[in-house]
Parts: C-alpha cells; structure tokens; sequence
C-alpha cells in the first residue's frame, strides 16, 4: 500500500483548546500504525496542528479464535506485547488504532483476524494500563455490508472475511470490561486520497467506458475523502464530552455520479437498476463458489453502481461535521 500524508483542515478546533492541558503544554497522542495511509495522514495533521505525536509500532498477531469471547481471553494473555504498548502509550491522552489489514479481497486467516480483531483488543488493554483518555479505533463502513443504509448501531452484515474480521473488532471492544478509557470506534467508508492504489483505480475507471451508475445515478455515494477522515478522528480525540461507542465517519455529500464525473472527467452511462442487481446476485453466487475471492470487487461494483445512503449521527448531532473534500481529492487524482 501506498503511503502518503494529508494537509490539515483549518476546520479542526485547536487543541491548545483542550481543557486538559496546562498553559503552554503539547498534546500527547500516540498512532498505532503511524507508517500506513491513513496512520502517516492523522500523525502530519497533528503535527501540524501542535501535537506531540509517538509513532507507535503494531505488533504482528495471529489469532486462531473466531468470537469475542476467544480474542478477549487471547489479548489478556499477551502479557510482552501489552506490557510494551501500555510503555509507549504512557503519558498519551488519546491512542489513535490506525492499523490492520486494509484487505477487502483477503480470504479468512488468523493474520486477518489478528491484525483486525485481536489487535483493537489489545491495544485497548494497554490504554487503560497507560491511563490514556480515549482510544479512537479505526474500523470499517464495510462491517454493515449491504443493507440499504449505514448508521451508529451496533447491527452489521459483513459479507466478506474482510469485513467480517472488521466486525469482530468492533465486538471485542463492547464486549470486554469497562475499563478507565473511553472506546470510541470510527467506522471510515470508502476513504480515498493521493498516492493511494484504490483511488488511482477509481480514476482510471472512471475514465473508461466502464464509468456506469444504476439509474439516475443521484443514490448518495460513500466515497470519502482522507483529508476530511483525518479532521474527524482528530475531533473525536479531542471532544471532551461523552463519544459514542460507535461513530460513522460523515456522509461528503456526493452522489454516485458526481463520484465519477470528479474522479474520470465525464459522465458514467447510466444503466436499468434491474439489470444491475442481476449482474450483481449472479456475481456474488459464482464468487462464493470460489470462496468469496470476488465479494471485494463486487462490492466496489455495487457502490459505484448504487452507493449507500448514510444516517445522520454524532457528528451532526455535535457540530463535529467536517468540510467536504472528496470531489477535491478525487479531481486531483486525474491529473
């Protein structure tokens, strides 16, 4: 995966603001993941903005259970590894989980699950070892698959080993005790931003004959930019108030067709919606005989085609909405 670093958005409240810090002190925050896309985005933004910022480096986990209850009982027994990130994480007010496996095409394996499940559960142990105020652990829109909306609850429909493994995590953090620091996990959608491998791929297809929407195209789209990720999980940290357990990353206000116009240059064909969903339950039906090789390019076939409708939540609720930037970032790519 490509790595890159993202511009900070003025947008974002000053954390010299926040009420925890004496006069004149830096911020503390540590990211697991910092060498990743989305890690390398969140570490330059707070640096930009003040921070003191420790990369912190992820452990690599195999994890062979499959439920909450197994991931728990797993991490607890990772003595080294906690006792290590709970030294790297001390003296930290929020701990940033940036890192995983950004597979949608992987199969099952206990690297998957260790990188998307067993790790939020360890690194939450070892917050609350370090006295750390907040966790923010970045999961994925993904958990919730294909129903008709994606929102804050804690229903999911992962329909791949990908977002099943995302699904897991978030499981692991509700399930575990209550301990002294507040969990908030960010459920990012389809995060796209320069240098990164997904979003050169949208631009190519968008400026091929492919470039195709289901009907009107005006279905709501949620492709994102990282710019405006970034701002979000850097107002979830520094929010002094109750977060919820689950947060959605806000919808950018595009339309699936806006989507590849900004991205490709040109108007997608648009195409029958019946004629989609067949393809698509056909698709789906062979790539299951094939043990789910394909679900990760079909669903991107589906959100170019439908997208998904987000539900308004936290970030509207609290003013936390950050400024749009994913036609920027895509229009920006074809260059």
């Amino acid at each position: 995966m490509n790595h890159t670093s993202s511009a900070p958005d003025s947008s974002v409240p000053s954390p010299a603001s926040s009420p925890e810090q004496a006069p004149g002190s830096s911020p503390v925050w540590a990211v697991l993941g910092a060498s990743g896309f989305i890690g390398s985005a969140i570490c330059s933004a707070l640096a930009e903005r003040g921070v003191t910022v420790r990369q912190v480096s992820a452990p690599r986990l195999s994890a062979e259970g499959t439920d909450a209850a197994a991931l728990i009982a797993a991490a607890a027994a990772l003595d080294g590894e906690r006792r290590r990130l709970a030294d790297a994480f001390d003296g930290a007010d929020v701990v940033v989980n940036a890192a995983g496996l950004a597979t949608p095409g992987a199969t099952d394996s206990p690297k998957l699950r260790g990188a998307n499940a067993l790790l939020p559960a360890l690194a939450a142990d070892a917050a609350d070892a370090a006295g750390v105020r907040r966790l923010v652990h970045l999961s994925s829109a993904a958990v919730q698959g294909h129903r008709p909306f994606l929102d804050e609850t804690g229903h999911v429909e992962p329909f791949s080993a990908y977002s099943r493994s995302k699904a897991l995590g978030e499981q692991v953090l509700s399930a575990r005790d209550g301990g002294s620091c507040s969990v908030a996990t960010v459920r990012a959608t389809s995060v796209q931003g320069p240098g990164r491998a997904t979003t050169a791929k949208l631009a190519r297809l968008a400026a091929s004959p492919l470039a195709s929407v289901a009907g009107s195209g005006s279905a709501p789209s949620p492709v994102s930019s990282v710019h405006s990720l970034v701002d979000f999980v850097v107002r979830v940290g520094f929010h002094q108030g109750p977060v919820p357990a689950v947060v959605l990353q806000p919808w950018e206000r595009a339309s699936v067709s806006a989507v590849l116009e900004a991205a490709g240059g040109r108007r997608p064909a648009r195409l029958p919606a019946w004629f989609c969903r067949t393809v698509l339950r056909g698709g789906y039906a062979l790539s299951s005989l094939a043990g789910e090789r394909l679900h990760g390019s079909l669903r991107r076939v589906e959100m170019m085609w439908f997208g998904q409708r987000q539900e308004p939540g936290w970030a509207e609720s609290t003013g936390n909405v950050p400024e749009p930037r994913v036609r920027e970032v895509l229009e920006a790519s074809r260059t």
